[in-house]
């Protein structure tokens, strides 16, 4: 096995001592939270994964929560992590897409997030993966509520090694707190990076068994592209991409029993849960959404609903289901109630669904109805069963085969007029009622007429009066700057924008 020049340095790395805490602290729950990446609906075995086994998540899922709804506010990387970190629409908080090396902008000093929520009560965080809030050091981890960092700070793919568009990125960085630790991560260095989360994660919790703790856990995979370590390498007849989930799988396992070890399990609740749906034109590289319609980079269920498991002896009920609609946004919220944390001054969108989590009886959502934006547009609104698509273009295969060994293949464009589904009845998303059921087509266009007030539709011109703008990059700033084809140091630096 080849072993990254980097690695030793964080293998050995001890991270931060744990600090003193008061015994109302200790009494507090802890918080683990693992993002997987492109993970698809039906990637893991409590969701019906096929070709592959996925031991630990069924396991958790048998000890825990299945959520059979559950949402993230938009289809896409940077924004999908905006909601979870923030508990609210991304829209919101002014982050789109999918941030690059050349975004110049990234999560807000004035949003709080999940970490800087619970350091309100004391606790310990940590944030070991992609971060993708932003890669300048203002934008990064640890000066937004996180007392330690490793991780990419975008995606795995924005690299020279990308099979169509290698020559638009420089070498890909790994970062420590705010430091580039190895500025040029190489295809043998990837096959170590969920072994290297999940090591990290495991050694905070043992540090930090005697005082709360948060840890999220945002994985690079199973982003393409796709790499294992020789744990795992030819061990799914899925191939690599059932390789890697197995590899996920083994990583939710160590943290599983890393809790068991030091007596955590009954003060711990633990999410699993992916920031959007399979990358469909990856084909074998990527994952399924089966039964639902289209993947990443829409707002069908496809694209937007996730597979989702949460785990806590004794607080949440074992080996059962919640099918009533959640999202992401909801964690921060249900955190803070968890935790006894004041919420966030501003606006947030997310509610606490903690009775839902605990399966208390006759619980509902708090929501009136979710919203589905992709960029800027409003897309969709699920409210109840229903769920109300408004004309917009997507992209899809057209019932074509995605690729081959990494390589994708392109999309077709299309476009869908306004259409409702009932999703109890119809999951695929594929016979619109819209006429059937003229009076819930009224209701929910009276809830998106308030949406769009509040956060604005790109597609009816309407700017959001409850719209907060992205971070930006100020003069004098530390920065993270470089471009394709001109190396990294290998020690880099933040330097002063002023002097430049």
């Amino acid at each position: 096995m080849i072993v990254p020049r980097a690695l030793p340095l964080f293998l050995l790395a001890a991270g931060l001592a744990a600090c003193d805490f008061t015994p109302a602290a200790e009494r507090l729950p802890n918080f683990v939270i693992i993002y997987i990446d492109d993970m698809g609906y039906a990637d893991i075995g409590p969701f019906g994964a096929e070709g592959y086994e996925t031991p630990n998540l069924d396991r958790m899922a048998k000890e825990g929560r299945r959520f059979t709804n559950f949402y993230v506010t938009q289809a896409v990387c940077s924004a999908s992590r905006a909601g979870l970190v923030t508990g609210c629409y991304n829209v919101r908080v002014g982050i789109l897409g999918a941030l690059n090396h050349r975004a110049n902008h990234g999560i807000h000093a004035d949003e709080m997030t999940i970490g800087e929520l619970v350091k309100q009560r004391g606790y310990a965080t940590a944030c070991f993966g992609k971060w993708h809030l932003g890669h300048h050091p203002k934008f990064l981890p640890t000066n937004n509520g996180f007392d330690e960092y490793l991780g990419l700070p975008y995606s795995n793919d924005m690299w020279p090694g990308h099979p169509t568009a290698g020559k638009n990125y420089p070498d890909l960085p790994l970062i420590e707190g705010t430091k580039i630790v190895d500025a040029n991560v190489t295809a043998e260095d990837q096959e170590q990076l969920t072994t290297l989360y999940t090591r990290r994660a495991v050694r905070f919790i043992e540090r930090n068994k005697d005082r709360p703790f948060l840890v999220y856990l945002p994985h690079s995979m199973v982003h393409v592209p796709l790499h294992v370590s020789d744990k795992f390498r030819g061990k799914s007849p899925r191939g690599l991409f059932g390789d890697v989930v197995m590899e996920i799988d083994w990583s939710v396992g160590q943290i599983l029993d890393a809790l068991r070890k030091h007596n955590l399990d009954s003060r711990t609740m633990v999410v699993f849960t992916s920031d959007n749906g399979p990358w469909l034109s990856y084909g074998d590289h990527a994952g399924s959404a089966k039964p639902l319609r289209e993947g990443k980079g829409t707002m069908f269920d496809g694209g937007c609903r996730v597979p989702t498991v949460m785990r806590w002896p004794g607080r949440i009920p074992a080996d059962t289901v919640c099918d009533t609609p959640a999202m992401t946004i909801d964690l921060l919220p249900t955190i803070a109630h968890l935790a006894g944390a004041p919420l966030p001054d501003r606006k947030i969108d997310g509610k606490n669904i903690w009775p839902l989590v605990a399966g208390e009886p006759g619980a509902t959502s708090p929501h009136e109805a979710y919203y589905f934006y992709y960029g800027n547009e409003l897309q969709a609104v699920r409210m109840g069963k229903w769920k109300l698509h408004f004309p917009h273009g997507y992209r899809t295969l057209s019932g074509r085969k995605g690729g081959t060994g990494g390589r994708p293949v392109p999309y077709d464009n299309a476009r869908i007029e306004l259409a409702l589904f009932n999703l109890e009845t119809d999951v695929g998303e594929t016979a619109d009622v819209k006429d059937r059921h003229p009076e819930v087509v009224a209701a929910i266009q009276k809830l998106a007429g308030a949406i769009r007030e509040d956060l604005g539709d790109s597609a009816r011109k309407i700017k959001g009066a409850g719209t907060r703008p992205a971070g930006q990059l100020a003069e004098g700033d530390l920065r993270f700057d470089w471009q394709p084809g001109v190396p990294n140091p290998a020690e880099a630096q933040a330097r002063p924008a002023a002097k430049r």
